[in-house]
C-alpha cells in the first residue's frame, strides 16, 4: 500500500486532452417541452392540462395570487397562517387533509407561501382525481364554516414554532435584515413571509375570515392538471366541482416600485455562528422586466458556477473565503440580487470585504465572457430539464405552467425565460448589470458573538368576541354554500410495474445495474463504493469525506476550474457524497451529452490530484463546516446521539464526528489521501448504478470507454466488524445552547433488526408511529398541542445495526412536556394502545397507492435500484411490495413494532438553553447530564 501511494505522490499531471464537445443550446432548450390546452370556467378559474401518460398519475397545483406582499401592516404572516388553515378541514371534508389524501396515495404533497402566491399541490393516482378535486374546491368554496377558534389557536402554535425553528438556526435573522434594509417601511416586499410574532399573536377569528374572503376565489387562482389525464377529461370534472363557486373580489397587486437606497448602508449584527458571513444585497426588477434573465446570467458568472469570478478568486487564488455564492431572486415585482462570502477563519473580516468589494467592481468594469454566459445558460437549462421528470411537486410540470400563467400571464413563460438566457450577450449582461449594481448596497455582516435577546410572544392570541369559550363553527360565509355529500371514494388503482433492471458487466469486471426511463433525455447515475464513514482509520475520522470532497477539485488530467467549466459546458453535475456504509460519486446529464458526462466522471474517479494547493484550500472549508455544525442544533445533536447509541466502540459510534474530527482534518496528509483512495474508491469496491432514456448498450458502452480498462493497485481496505453494539443506560444529555427560542429533542436505541431481514411489518408499524405528517407523535406535538413544527421518528438501516431515532424540535418552554408526551405517546403504541383498524386501513391503503407515483423521476428509480441492492431484494421487489403490504394484518404490525422498539431503552438528547429547559427535565425521572456545546461527545457507558 505505502509503495502505491508513494507512487501516486509522483504521478505528473498529463497533457490535458479535449473536453468533450457539448450538444449547441438550442438542442437542449428544445428538450424542455410541456404540451399544454386551456380553459376558462365562467367563475374566473383558469385551468391548464397537460398530458404525461408515464404513470397512472396526475399532478393537481393551485395557485393562488396572493402572499405575503398582500398583507396591510399589524397583519404580516397572514397569508403563510391562512395555508396552514386550509389544511386544516371543510364543511364538506372535515378533519385534517391529509387523512384523505394519505389513504388516496397523495405523493408530493404540500403547500407553500412566498411573497407573491400561495399553492397547494399533490399527485395522486388517477383513480382518486375525484377526492383531490373534491378536497381542494371545498377549500375554495366551503372553508369558513370549518374554522374555528380552535383550529387558528392550534395553527397559530404551528406557525410560530415553524419560526422558531428557522430564527434558532445560524444566521436565522437574515431573512428579517435583508428584506428590511432593501425595502423601506411600507413596502409590499418590507417585511418577510414568515411574518412577526406580536402579529401572529393578533390575529383574530374575524381577521383570517376577511383574509379568505379578499383573496380566495376562483378567479383568483390558477389549476394546472399533468400526468393522465387530457382535456375531454379535465373540463367536466373542473365544471363538477368548482363551476359553482361564485367568483370572489378582483385582486389588485399592491404597488412595488424597485426602491433605490439613497446611499450605501452597512451594517453588523452578532450570532451564534462558526465563520463571518459578508451579505452584499441590491432591489433589481421582478421577473417580468426584460433585465431578469440578464441579471440571472451576471448572477451564474459571478458566483452561482463552480468556475465563478468569486469562488476563482476570492477562494481559489487570495484563499480568504470558504465558500461565496450570487443569485439572483426574482419575485414578480422586484428582485433581489444577493452575493454572500463566508470569511476564511483568521482572515481579517475588513480586507476580506475590500476584496470582495473589488471583485465585484472588476465585473461591473469587464462583464461575463462569452463562454460563461454559455456555460450559466446550459446549466440552467440542465436544471430545468431535471425538474420536469415529476408531472407535480413544488418544481414539475404542473407548477412550471401554473406559475407561468400566474405571474406572467404566460404558462409558457419558461421557455421565454431560457431563450433569453440562451440569448444572452456579453454586452448586454455587462449592461445590465452596472446599471443595477452600480447603486447604493445594502451591506451585512453576521459575526461571531452573542445574538439579540429573541422575542418571543407576550399576551394571549387574539379571539372573536363571542367566541371565547369551546370552539364553534362560525357561521359558513363564504363564496358559496350548501352540503357538497360524501368525499369520494378512490377507485381501484393497479399495481406498478417498476422499470426493469438489467444487469452486465464493464470490461474490467464492475457491473452495471442499469433501467430506462425514456420519459425525458436525461441520464442519473452513481458509482457506489463499500466504504463509508466507517471506513475511516481510527484516529483519522474525516479523512474519507475529506477525500471524498477533494475528488473532483481536479485531476491529473485537468485542474479544478478546467473540471468545474468542462461540466458547466455540458449542463453536467458530479457529486461525491459518503455516508455511514457507502462512499458515492455520482453524475446527472441531458442524454445528449451523455458520453463526455460519463467520461468526466471517470477522469474523476480514476485520476483525481490531490494537489498541493487544493488540499489546503478544501481542508478549510472542511474545518469551517465542521465548527458550523457545532453551532447548529441538528449538528450538535447528531454529534452527541450516535456513541450513546451505538455504544463508543462501534464503528458507527464514527458519525458522531460529523464531517470529521478537526484535529484529524488538519493533521491530514496527501499520502493519506491517497492511500483512502486506492484502498476504498476503486473497482473491485465499486457497483454503477444508472438510469436513463438511453439503450443499455449506449450506455455500457460509454461507461465502458470510462472506467473499461481500470484496474485494481494495492491492496483493498477492510472494514471493522460492526459488532453488537450497547445503547447507553437510559439518561438526558442537555447540551447548553444559550438563547435558544426553541429546544431540539433527539433520542435513539439500538433495535436487534436486521437490515437485510423483511422490515417491511415494522416499517408499516412506524407508519402509524413516528413517519409521515399523520404519525401518532407529530399528530400530538403539532397538531393537537402546537408545540412543534414537525416530529419524526424512523429507524435506519445501516449495514450492520439498525437504530430508532426521534427527531423533536420544540418551543423552549415546552421541552420537559415534550418528552413526557412523546413516551407516552411511544408507550402507549408499544403496549396497550396499538395499531387502530382506522389507521391499519389508511395505511395500507396510502402505502400502496402511493406506489403509483413513487418512482416518476431517474433519482427514485436509482434509489430504488441501490436500496434493493443493499439490502439483497430482488430487482423485481416494487413489483410484489403490493401484495405483502396487502397480506399485512394489525396484529402483525403491532407484534413487529414490540420487538423491536423497547419504550424504556431511549436515550435522550437536547440541544437548548440549560436556563430554561433544565427545571423541566429534572421531573421526568431520568438522570439529566449538562454539557456545552463545545464538550466533548458524551460518555457513552452501557449496561
Amino acid at each position: 500500500m505505502i509503495g502505491a501511494a508513494l507512487s501516486a505522490l509522483s504521478t505528473p499531471l498529463f497533457a490535458r486532452p479535449a473536453d468533450p464537445a457539448p450538444a449547441p443550446v438550442a438542442d437542449l432548450i428544445k428538450s424542455v417541452d410541456i404540451p399544454y390546452e386551456s380553459f376558462t370556467l365562467k367563475n374566473g378559474l383558469r385551468v391548464l392540462v397537460h398530458t404525461d401518460r408515464k404513470a397512472p398519475v396526475v399532478a393537481v397545483s393551485v395557485w393562488y395570487d396572493v402572499g405575503s406582499k398582500h398583507e396591510p401592516k399589524g397583519k404580516t404572516g397572514f397569508a403563510h397562517l391562512f395555508e396552514h388553515l386550509m389544511f386544516n378541514g371543510t364543511e364538506n371534508a372535515p378533519g385534517d387533509f391529509f387523512e384523505p389524501l394519505r389513504s388516496a396515495g397523495a405523493t408530493d404533497l404540500n403547500g407553500t407561501t412566498s411573497f407573491d402566491r400561495t399553492n397547494y399541490f399533490e399527485t395522486v393516482p388517477k383513480a382518486a382525481l375525484d377526492r383531490v378535486l373534491f378536497l381542494e374546491s371545498d377549500r375554495m368554496g366551503y372553508l369558513l364554516g370549518a374554522v374555528t377558534q380552535g383550529v387558528l389557536d392550534e395553527q397559530r402554535g404551528v406557525v410560530q414554532n415553524e419560526k422558531r425553528q428557522g430564527d434558532n438556526q445560524p444566521y436565522g435573522q437574515v431573512r428579517y435584515k435583508s428584506v428590511e434594509g432593501l425595502f423601506p417601511p411600507g413596502h409590499p416586499y418590507h417585511h418577510s413571509t414568515i411574518g412577526s410574532m406580536a402579529d401572529l399573536q393578533a390575529a383574530s377569528l374575524a381577521d383570517v375570515k376577511t383574509w379568505f374572503r379578499s383573496f380566495y376565489g376562483p378567479n383568483n387562482a390558477v389549476i394546472a392538471l399533468a400526468g393522465d389525464i387530457d382535456v375531454a377529461t379535465a373540463r367536466p370534472l373542473m365544471e363538477r366541482y368548482f363551476g359553482a363557486i361564485p367568483a370572489g373580489p378582483k385582486v389588485v397587486a399592491p404597488s412595488a416600485p424597485v426602491p433605490t437606497l439613497p446611499a450605501p448602508v452597512s451594517e453588523t449584527i452578532r450570532d451564534r455562528v462558526a465563520t463571518t458571513r459578508l451579505y452584499r444585497f441590491w432591489a433589481v426588477p421582478g421577473l417580468r422586466d426584460a433585465d431578469a434573465a440578464l441579471l440571472d446570467v451576471a448572477a451564474g458568472a459571478l458566483g452561482g458556477l463552480a468556475s465563478s469570478r468569486l469562488d476563482t478568486e476570492l477562494v481559489r487564488k487570495q484563499k480568504l473565503a470558504v465558500s461565496v455564492s450570487a443569485y439572483n431572486q426574482s419575485f414578480t415585482q422586484v428582485g433581489m440580487f444577493g452575493v454572500t462570502m463566508d470569511v476564511k477563519p483568521g482572515v481579517d473580516a475588513k480586507a476580506a470585504a475590500a476584496a470582495l468589494d473589488r471583485v465585484i467592481a472588476d465585473f461591473l468594469r469587464t462583464g461575463p465572457t462569452a463562454d460563461e454566459a454559455r456555460r450559466v445558460a446550459t446549466t440552467a437549462i440542465a436544471g430545468r430539464l431535471a425538474g420536469l421528470e415529476a408531472v407535480g411537486g413544488g418544481g414539475g410540470k404542473a407548477g412550471t405552467l401554473a406559475s407561468g400563467l400566474l405571474f406572467a400571464g404566460d404558462p409558457e413563460y419558461y421557455k421565454k425565460e431560457l431563450a433569453e438566457l440562451a440569448a444572452a450577450t456579453p454586452e448586454r449582461v455587462k449592461a445590465v448589470t452596472t446599471k443595477w449594481l452600480s447603486r447604493p448596497v445594502y451591506a451585512l455582516t453576521v459575526e461571531p458573538g452573542q445574538r439579540e435577546a429573541y422575542a418571543e410572544v407576550t399576551g394571549a392570541p387574539a379571539t372573536t368576541p363571542g367566541n371565547n369559550a369551546a370552539p364553534q363553527p362560525a357561521t359558513a360565509e363564504g363564496p358559496a354554500k350548501g352540503t357538497r355529500g360524501a368525499l369520494p371514494e378512490v377507485g381501484e388503482v393497479r399495481d406498478i410495474a417498476f422499470p426493469k433492471v438489467e444487469r452486465t458487466r464493464l470490461s474490467n469486471g464492475i457491473e452495471l445495474v442499469y433501467a430506462r426511463q425514456p420519459a425525458l433525455p436525461v441520464t442519473r447515475a452513481v458509482m457506489s463504493f463499500d466504504a463509508g464513514i466507517v471506513a475511516d482509520p481510527a484516529g483519522k475520522l474525516g479523512l474519507g469525506n475529506l477525500t471524498l470532497a477533494l475528488m473532483d477539485e481536479g485531476t491529473t488530467t485537468r485542474d479544478a476550474l478546467a473540471l468545474a467549466e468542462a461540466q458547466e459546458r455540458l449542463g453536467a453535475q458530479i457529486v461525491t457524497t459518503n455516508d455511514a456504509d457507502r462512499s458515492r460519486v455520482g453524475v446527472f446529464a441531458p442524454s445528449v451529452n451523455l458520453s463526455g458526462a460519463v467520461a468526466l466522471l471517470g477522469d474523476v474517479v480514476r485520476n483525481p490530484a490531490f494537489a498541493p494547493t487544493e488540499i489546503e484550500r478544501v481542508r478549510g472549508q472542511t474545518l469551517a463546516r465542521i465548527a458550523a455544525e457545532a453551532t447548529s442544533p441538528a449538528g450538535l445533536s447528531q454529534r452527541a446521539l450516535p456513541p450513546l447509541v451505538y455504544g463508543a466502540t462501534s464503528p458507527y459510534a464514527k458519525l458522531a464526528a460529523g464531517t470529521g474530527d478537526p484535529a484529524a482534518v488538519r493533521a491530514a496528509t496527501r499520502a493519506d489521501l491517497i492511500a483512502y483512495q486506492q484502498a476504498w474508491l476503486r473497482p473491485d469496491k465499486a457497483k454503477v448504478f444508472v438510469v436513463s432514456d438511453r439503450p443499455l448498450a449506449e450506455v455500457k458502452a460509454a461507461f465502458d470507454a470510462a472506467l473499461g480498462d481500470w484496474r485494481v493497485a494495492g491492496p483493498a481496505g477492510v472494514k471493522p466488524a460492526a459488532g453488537t453494539g450497547a445503547t447507553a443506560t437510559p439518561r438526558i444529555v442537555l447540551i447548553d445552547r444559550p438563547d435558544s427560542p426553541q429546544s431540539l429533542i433527539a433520542a435513539g436505541q439500538l433495535t436487534p433488526l436486521d437490515a437485510k431481514g423483511e422490515l417491511l411489518p415494522v416499517l408499516t408499524a412506524n407508519e402509524v408511529l413516528g413517519s409521515g405528517f399523520l404519525s401518532r407523535i407529530n399528530m400530538d406535538l403539532r397538531e393537537a398541542k402546537g408545540w412543534s413544527y414537525g416530529v419524526r421518528g424512523g429507524f435506519s438501516r445501516l449495514a450492520g445495526a439498525v437504530p430508532y431515532t426521534l427527531n423533536a424540535p420544540v418551543q423552549a418552554d415546552k421541552t420537559g412536556p415534550a418528552i413526557a408526551a412523546l413516551r407516552e405517546q411511544i408507550g402507549g403504541f408499544l403496549t396497550t394502545r396499538g395499531v387502530t383498524p382506522a389507521e391499519f386501513t389508511r395505511t395500507i391503503q396510502g402505502e400502496t397507492r402511493e406506489l403509483a407515483g413513487t418512482f416518476e423521476t431517474s433519482a427514485s428509480v436509482l434509489t430504488a435500484m441501490e436500496t434493493n441492492d443493499l439490502y439483497g431484494r430482488p430487482d423485481d421487489y416494487y413489483d410484489t411490495i403490493a401484495q405483502k403490504y396487502r397480506a399485512l394484518t394489525a396484529g402483525e404490525l403491532d407484534a413487529a413494532a414490540r420487538r423491536a422498539i423497547d419504550p424504556d431503552r431511549f436515550v435522550w438528547v437536547v440541544v437548548g438553553d440549560a436556563a430554561k429547559v433544565r427545571s423541566q427535565l429534572d421531573s421526568l425521572g431520568l438522570p439529566v447530564e449538562v454539557v456545552g456545546t463545545g464538550a466533548s461527545t458524551p460518555r457513552a457507558a452501557a449496561n
